[in-house]
C-alpha cells in the first residue's frame, strides 16, 4: 500500500474538508462544451464555491457575467465572480457590481488585475477608477453585503518590494472588508506554511486558502510561474522530464505530484483548498476522489 492510500485508508474525507473550484469563462462557443462539461463533471463534489476568473483589463467582462449568471440561473453552485480595477473607471466597475448583486451573486473575488499588456508588464491605475485593491474591497461592500475574497502571494507578488511589504498590501485589503484571502499557486508547502505564520503573526486571522495547480502542461506551467514570481522546484522538473510527447504519464505523475501536495496540507491541518481547474475536470476529479471525497449523487445513489 502506498503512502497515498494508506493516508486514504487511515482518515478518507475529513468532515471538515471543503473545496472550492476556479474556472474561466469561455473564449468562444466551441469551448463552452468544454467549460460546461468541466462544472458539471466537479459540482457534485459540493464546492464551498466556484470562482470565474475576469481576464486582464476586464477583457472578458462579459463572458465572465454570462457564465456567472448561467451558474446562477441553472445550477445550484455558489459563484464567486472575479472583479478587477484595471483599465476601468469606478462607475464601470460599480455597474458591474449591482449586476452581479442583481444576478443573485453575493461573492465577489476582488483582484486589482493585470494590465491589459500582460502580465509582469507596469500597472497604471485608471485616472477615474479604483487605485488599489483594497479600495475596490471598500467599494463593493458600499454597494452591499457581499463576501470578499481577494489574493495572497506566498512568495510574493512580483511587484512587491518584499514579503512584508506584500503582508501589507493583505493587511490592508483585510482592513478593508475581505473576509477570506486564496493563494497563488504553489508547489512547495514549506513556502505556505512560513508565509502564514508571518501573516499570523500581524494579526491577520482570515482565512488564507492554498491554491492548488494540478500541472496539466508542464512547460506552460513554468512559464507562467516565472512571470508569476512562483517558483518551480527542481524535483518537479524532475518528475515531468522526458514525458513532453507521453499525455497519458504526463496526467498520471500530475495527479500524483498534486495528490501528495495536498495530502501534506491536510495532514498539517489544512481543511481548505482552491483548484484551479483551467477548465479541466479530471485531475481535479481524481484529486477530490483521492481525498475521499464523494459526489452528492453517488452518496444518495448508495
Amino acid at each position: 500500500m502506498n503512502s497515498i492510500s494508506k493516508r486514504v485508508s487511515r482518515s478518507g474525507a475529513p468532515s471538515s474538508l471543503r473545496v472550492s473550484f476556479e474556472f474561466f469563462p469561455a473564449k468562444n462557443t466551441d469551448a463552452e462544451p468544454v467549460l460546461w462539461d468541466a462544472i458539471e463533471r466537479l459540482a457534485p463534489f459540493n464546492p464551498d464555491f466556484v470562482s470565474v476568473t475576469y481576464g486582464a483589463g476586464g477583457s472578458t467582462r462579459e463572458r465572465t457575467e454570462g457564465t456567472v449568471a448561467r451558474l446562477v440561473r441553472e445550477t445550484s453552485l455558489r459563484p464567486a465572480a472575479h472583479l478587477t480595477c484595471v483599465g476601468a473607471s469606478r462607475a464601470d466597475v460599480d455597474d458591474v457590481i449591482r449586476a452581479y448583486r442583481a444576478a443573485g451573486v453575493r461573492h465577489i473575488v476582488a483582484l486589482r488585475g493585470d494590465p491589459a499588456t500582460g502580465v509582469g508588464t507596469d500597472y497604471v491605475p485608471h485616472p477615474e477608477g479604483y487605485r488599489t485593491t483594497a479600495d475596490l474591497v471598500r467599494g463593493i461592500l458600499a454597494l452591499g453585503p457581499f463576501d470578499v475574497s481577494v489574493s495572497a502571494y506566498p512568495e510574493k507578488h512580483p511587484q512587491s518590494a518584499t514579503i512584508e511589504a506584500d503582508i501589507d498590501v493583505l493587511e490592508a485589503k483585510v482592513d478593508a472588508g475581505a473576509t477570506r484571502a486564496i493563494t497563488q499557486f504553489f508547489f512547495d508547502n514549506d513556502l505556505y506554511f512560513r508565509y502564514l505564520d508571518r501573516v499570523r503573526a500581524r494579526g491577520i486571522t482570515i482565512p488564507v486558502i492554498p491554491g492548488i495547480l494540478p500541472v496539466q502542461n508542464f512547460q506552460q506551467t513554468a512559464s507562467f510561474a516565472a512571470k508569476t514570481g512562483a517558483s518551480i522546484p527542481a524535483w518537479l522538473a524532475k518528475r515531468f522530464d522526458g514525458l513532453d510527447d507521453d499525455a497519458a504519464t504526463r496526467r498520471l505523475v500530475a495527479a500524483t505530484v498534486a495528490a501528495e501536495q495536498v495530502f501534506d496540507l491536510l495532514d498539517q491541518g489544512v481543511s481548505d483548498f482552491h483548484f484551479y481547474t483551467m477548465n479541466r475536470a479530471e485531475l481535479v476529479y481524481a484529486i477530490c476522489h483521492l481525498l475521499g471525497l464523494r459526489p452528492e449523487r453517488a452518496r444518495q445513489a448508495a
